[in-house]
Order: C-alpha cells, then structure tokens, then sequence
C-alpha cells in the first residue's frame, strides 16, 4: 500500500501490518469437492479498501447447509474452486476508504457475504454492511444474518403470516427453522413443527407442535392438527414431499419452498433437481384454488436486507427473540465445524469465532 493510498482511508483499530502495510490475513479455503476434512488455511496478505470498501475484522461468521452443498459440487450458485467460504458475518470495522461515509471504524457492522466471511479479515462493499448494535453478542447477531432474515422475508414478505393463522414448518429444529418458528410464535402464529425423534422436546420448547417426520404419518397429523389445511407451509427438502407439503395447505395457503435438501446426494447436474421443483411450483401458482407455490432465496429482496436485519437485531436486543446456538467453534476448526453441521446432529445454527475467544 503507496503512501498516497494510505491517505485515502480511514483507520481505527490497527489490524496486524505486514510488507508494504498489507493486512496479515487468515482465512479458510475449500480447495475441491470433497469431505469437510479437504478445508485448508491460509495465511496471505489483504489490501487496503477501494474509496467504496470498508475492512471488517470478523467477530463471529456463520456455518449453514449452503457449505455442505459447495463442498459436494451441489450449490446452484456453485462457486468455483478453490475458495473462502463462509454466507454471513458480524465484525468490527477497522478501516474504511475515502469515500464511505456510511459507517465508520470501530462499528461494529454485518454482512451477507454468500462465500468469503470464513477470515479473520475481509474487504466488503460499505453500502452492504448493517450497523450492528453494540449490547448484542456477534455470535447471537450472526444467526440471524442469513438464517433470520431469510425467515423474516419468508414470514412476511411471502407468505404474509397473520396472528391466528396455523403453519408447518419442516425441520423446525434448524438454523432457519428455530428462526422461523420463534418469529412464528411472537406474531401470534401456530406452528405445527417437524424434526427427528431426538429434537422433538428442542422444538416443543420453541412453542411448536412437534412431528417426527420418520414415524409419523405427517399429512394425515397435520389434518388432525389443522382441519381445513394450514396457512403456509416452509420446505426446505424439496423432492417427491414436496407435493405432501402442497396438499397440506387450506384455502389461501402458501407454500414456500426455499431449498432440495433432500437430493444433496443427487447426481448430475447440480441445477437438475430444481428443475421439477420449479416447474411444479409455476403449474401449482397457476391453479385456480386459491392457494399460492414460490421459491425463495435470501437474495431475493436484497434492497430489503439492511431494514429486515435491523429489526431482527432489535428483536435480539430487547430480549424479544433468541438465537440457538448449537455449538461454536474456532476458524482453525472449521472442519470439524461443517462436519458437525453435516451430520444433521446440530440444534440451531453453529458459528466460527477467532482462535483464542
């Protein structure tokens, strides 16, 4: 970094300087397809920001299903290999460039990355951090990065809940589905849940109605549960129960569906399996029942981010809404960290955090 870049930034808390004034950096790498034991580190330096880019210091990035995806290939917004992963962050800016007047050093800011937040260091556009109040813990802030927001919208935005209502939230023990039901609960919604037999006390205490999705005939026991059908229900499976989770639905229901966890192990192509989905979903919006079939993705109201995140970081900050957290692990440890996830046995949302805290 020139002497006349330097002049261009802003700068509070120093990060660690190495060379020419380049940021020492340690981050995660997915090198290939693989088991999540393939993860590498690596250590290399970090430019300063452009005049639009601030440097954020990570505190706390999140570990969701979209890795376990990117590491088998199966991601449908794939990226290539070799890369730093990592969806979501919450950190401290320690640096911003000439331009940004948004945000300042020292505040603490979060980011929806998709790829990238698995570093103690990163480079960000200023225009997509959300100021992060100060009380809140990053590692309770990061759960709802991605996982509430993407609950909120679903909520809200798309399916448009209101007090009364009764709906079916699959895998309710989940990063998004603890959100989701949580959110559920505080608008005053039913929330009929499923989960495996060893969560079902996990979502009970949410405020949910538990379903053991193995043993339980679902459909007939959410009849039992909601006569006339229920008001929405979110899959994020997709699959031959995606249709289940159709017939499920009362008049003026929504169906959200907003990821295939279930063709995770599908071969071919990794856009095959959305394919039917969407195609289903466009044949069954365009029925005349009165019922209503989207897919989402977190991404899709980005404009929204910065206001849906900053209502959920109240909602944290007045004690009205809580993150699961299953587990947190050290960014050396990030392997074990997706191992865990992948293995199905993790009860809310599970968070890297920097060696040594």
């Amino acid at each position: 970094m020139t002497t006349e870049t330097r002049k261009k930034t802003k700068t509070g808390t120093t990060a660690e300087r190495t060379g020419e004034g380049d940021m020492a950096v340690t981050e995660i790498v997915m090198p290939r397809m693989g088991t999540p034991d393939v993860l590498t580190t690596r250590r290399r330096p970090l430019s300063s920001p452009n005049d639009d880019e601030a440097v954020v210091r990570v505190e706390a990035a999140g570990v969701s299903f979209a890795e376990v995806q990117m590491l088998r290939g199966r991601y449908f917004n794939q990226p290539k290999f070799p890369f730093v992963p990592g969806y979501d962050l919450v950190g401290r800016v320690t640096e911003v460039g000439a331009d940004v007047t948004v945000i300042e050093p020292g505040q603490r800011v979060a980011a929806l990355t998709e790829t990238g937040a698995w570093s103690d260091h990163v480079v960000l556009p200023a225009g997509k951090l959300a100021p992060v109040p100060d009380e809140l813990d990053p590692t309770a802030a990061v759960a709802v990065v991605t996982n509430g927001v993407t609950a909120w919208q679903m909520l809200h935005r798309v399916a448009e809940v209101k007090a009364g209502e009764t709906v079916l939230v699959h895998g309710a023990s989940g990063g998004v589905g603890t959100l989701l039901t949580r959110l559920a609960r505080l608008a005053d919604v039913r929330v009929i849940g499923t989960a495996s037999a060893e969560k079902q006390d996990a979502v009970r205490e949410l405020g949910a109605i538990p379903l053991e999705y193995r043993n339980d005939d679902v459909p007939a026991r959410v009849r039992e549960l909601a006569r006339d059908g229920v008001d929405a229900v979110f899959d994020h499976v997709g699959g031959p129960g995606l249709t289940d989770s159709w017939r499920m639905l009362g008049s003026g229901g929504t169906l959200v569906s907003y990821g295939v966890a279930g063709t995770l192990d599908a071969k071919g192509h990794r856009l095959r399996p959305f394919v039917p989905i969407v195609a289903r979903l466009l044949f069954w919006k365009l029925l005349p029942n009165g019922r209503d079939a989207t897919f989402y993705y977190v991404d899709r109201w980005p404009k929204y981010f910065r206001e849906d995140v900053t209502k959920l970081f109240d909602l944290l900050a007045r004690g009205e809404l809580d993150a699961t957290i299953d587990e947190q692990f050290p960014l050396s440890r990030a392997s074990e960290a997706l191992e865990k996830l992948e293995s199905g046995k993790v009860t809310g949302k599970v968070v890297l955090v920097p060696d040594g805290e």
